[in-house]
């Protein structure tokens, strides 16, 4: 008997250190698995990481002149200007033209998201619209005089923040961050998100805009795309008030195809597009790493895309030259001043414009029409208040195939 107990407390023995190695070997192995996998998770945030380039330059040129600068009026809102550059420098922008060592801001829109994450609204600024640059540092170190100017005057003599301060001066509302994207970056962006649906009216063959395009619902890829919000003089009325239209239109197309395809919660399908937007950046040092990028996104990926809207500074044509802009007041000013004080802004379909009216401009809309929008009017002595003013604009909701 105790031969054979002895037998049986050997085997038991020995079947538990067999599992006890079993049990070491698989830890060994779901650590070797959570290592590979939280090293494979590091490179991925690392390379995107290093994909962005801080604009340090800009950030020491911005501290410079940090007295004039306005002050951030309300907590929690955030003013972002994006550039889309022209530059022609590197292999994948070559295609566009001679790379004259000068970049010039093709695209500039001022986005402000509110306070409380419920809204965002895309401002965008011609690049012919008569305003004053300050003096600014050039990249070789001189400085500008003052001058009054096309607006992409600023970024051609003094980059970004140049730019920044342009637009600060303009409007009195402090630029939170900013970001420069290149053409290449666009195209890689949008081939990531697998094309944009937009609608044509008519075919478009524009042999300068390298575009051949059938009328109708129309998947553009990163090139057709590219083309599409870049002509200029071929297609449209040959102004840069329907580049700018068809601009914010394919920008709402674009936010529509990231949310309804649920891009930011799909890591297969962001990371393509993640690598392709931040291999084009360029950012002010807050936004020029993961996390940054991460927190303005987290911001914005629940506004309704009705909420989400676009339009274009009050202007009309500069009185001296009719071929350059200049901002119609007291609308351009009503803009700013609710951007500035974080208050709602309400849109118009663009379509729909008064006959006579100014390019980009505003109206009023009767007590009864405020009051059922929930719109805030301005406060004024004795506790009245003014409608709130509407813009000419669109919304990201919009089909515009109907």
């Amino acid at each position: 008997m105790t031969d054979t107990a002895d037998a049986h407390r050997g085997a038991s023995a020995s079947r538990k250190g067999l599992v006890r190695r079993w049990v070491r070997r698989g830890a060994i192995g779901v650590g070797l698995v959570v290592v590979v996998a939280g090293g494979v998770a590091w490179g991925v945030y690392a390379k995107l990481d290093s994909n962005i380039t801080p604009d340090e330059a800009a950030a020491a040129e911005l501290a410079r002149y940090e007295k004039e600068r306005p002050a951030s009026l309300v907590r929690g809102a955030q003013n972002i200007l994006v550039i889309g550059s022209d530059s022609r420098a590197g292999s994948g922008n070559r295609r566009y033209g001679k790379d004259s060592g000068t970049e010039r801001s093709d695209t500039t829109i001022l986005l402000h998201l509110s306070s409380d994450h419920r809204s965002a609204t895309a401002v965008s600024i011609p690049r012919d619209l008569m305003v004053d640059v300050p003096g600014c540092r050039r990249s070789d170190g001189r400085r500008s005089e003052p001058m009054f100017a096309m607006f992409n005057y600023a970024f051609q003599v003094g980059g970004s923040a140049c730019t920044v301060r342009t637009v600060e001066r303009m409007t009195n509302i402090r630029m939170d961050h900013h970001l420069v994207i290149d053409f290449h970056g666009f195209k890689e962006m949008v081939d990531a998100l697998d094309g944009v649906e937009i609608c044509l009216s008519k075919p478009i063959d524009d042999k300068a805009a390298k575009l051949r395009l059938p009328a109708g619902k129309v998947t553009l890829d990163g090139e057709q795309a590219l083309g599409y919000v870049r002509a200029r003089k071929s297609l449209g009325n040959g102004s840069d008030t329907d580049r700018m239209d068809r601009q914010q239109r394919f920008l709402a197309a674009l936010v529509h195809k990231a949310q309804s395809n649920d891009v930011l919660l799909n890591p297969v399908r962001l990371y393509p597009v993640l690598d392709a937007a931040t291999s084009s950046l360029t950012t002010d040092p807050a936004l020029a790493n993961l996390r940054g990028l991460y927190e303005l996104a987290r911001g914005v990926r629940d506004i309704p895309t009705e909420r989400v809207q676009f339009l274009t500074v009050p202007r009309e044509s500069y009185v001296y030259n009719a071929n350059r802009d200049q901002l119609v007041e007291p609308e351009a000013e009503r803009l700013f001043e609710r951007l500035r004080i974080d208050a709602p802004v309400e849109v118009v379909n663009s379509t729909e414009k008064s006959q006579g009216s100014p390019r980009g401009s505003s109206h009023k809309r009767s007590s009864g029409e405020d009051q059922k929008s929930g719109a805030k009017g301005s406060d004024e002595p004795g506790g009245s208040t003014s409608p709130a003013p509407t813009f000419r604009g669109s919304t990201a909701a919009e089909n515009p195939c109907g």
